[in-house]
């Protein structure tokens, strides 16, 4: 099982969290038209330099999450590098999100919050 699962992060502020809670943790709320790619990211460093530089700034806390997405779905996806050499990410386009939320095995997990 462990090998047909990829474990993404994925940096998130307030508002998408009570969005994540509504949903028991289990899918990505839908993008917002001005967010046409949702952006998981592949590392947790990253995903704290994320929440610590962008989403404190927006909305005074910033919290990073972990989850497990199907192997088969992710291989339609290349990693992105998109600055340092862990600056790597996914880009799913919004009008797949509600497939990669059916390929999520197991629950979204909040492991870090940061002020």
């Amino acid at each position: 099982m462990k090998n047909s699962v990829i474990t993404m992060y994925r940096p998130t502020g307030p508002a998408e969290l009570k969005l994540l809670e509504a949903a028991n943790f289990r899918r990505w709320p839908p993008r917002l038209p001005e967010q046409p790619i949702f952006y998981p990211v592949t590392n947790e460093q990253y995903a704290i330099a994320i929440a610590t530089q962008w989403n404190i700034k927006a909305s005074g806390v910033g919290y990073v999450t972990r989850f497990s997405v199907k192997k088969s779905f992710m291989d339609n996806y290349e990693i992105q590098k998109v600055g340092g050499a862990h600056h790597t990410e996914w880009w799913i386009p919004a009008e797949k999100l509600e497939e990669l939320n059916d390929n999520i095995v197991g629950e979204i997990e909040v492991i870090g919050e940061y002020r």
